[in-house]
């Protein structure tokens, strides 16, 4: 009797290297020249950055610097959900960016739906924010991490607990 295999998909941003990241950042902008005597820095509150600087050109570049610093230490930019610029106390500009941690039901939904018209003999469940795909066969499965691999769902998605 041929038992199942399984995998989960996720797509979770480990907080600790997004934390470095951000440390980096802030000590790149109080050494960097064209930073010089700016109030620009990065925060971390909650599952969102907080990006601040005097001008919109300064705020582009530090979160130019952060995206360079996340890529170096493999945290997806792919879940950073940018918001508007908006204009802060004392002649500044903020951002607001959210950092995306599971998988959205409308998300996982259209994933469930695309593996199921793959006509590959796997089941695919939604399990609160992260997907379990099974089936009998390693290579179908080894397919459907192929095919989630080629398509983009405007998210990183990482896949664990494969057995």
């Amino acid at each position: 009797m041929a038992k199942d295999e399984s995998f989960d998909v996720v797509s979770k941003v480990d907080l600790q290297e997004l934390d470095n990241a951000i440390n980096q950042t802030n000590k790149e902008i109080s050494q960097r020249y064209d930073f010089k005597g700016s109030k620009a820095e990065v925060r971390l509150e909650g599952e969102s950055l907080k990006i601040s600087a005097e001008d919109d050109f300064r705020l582009k570049s530090a979160v130019d610097i952060l995206q360079t610093k996340m890529i170096r230490r493999q945290v997806p930019i792919k879940n950073l959900e940018y918001g508007k610029l908006e204009d802060a106390s004392g002649g500044t500009v903020r951002q607001l960016i959210k950092v995306h941690q599971g998988i959205e039901s409308e998300k996982a939904k259209q994933i469930v739906k695309d593996i199921k018209g793959l006509k590959i003999k796997v089941q695919a469940q939604i399990m609160n924010d992260q997907i379990r795909v099974s089936g009998k066969n390693r290579d179908d499965l080894q397919a459907v991490i192929a095919f989630l691999r080629e398509n983009d769902y405007d998210l990183e998605l990482q896949f664990i607990n494969y057995r």
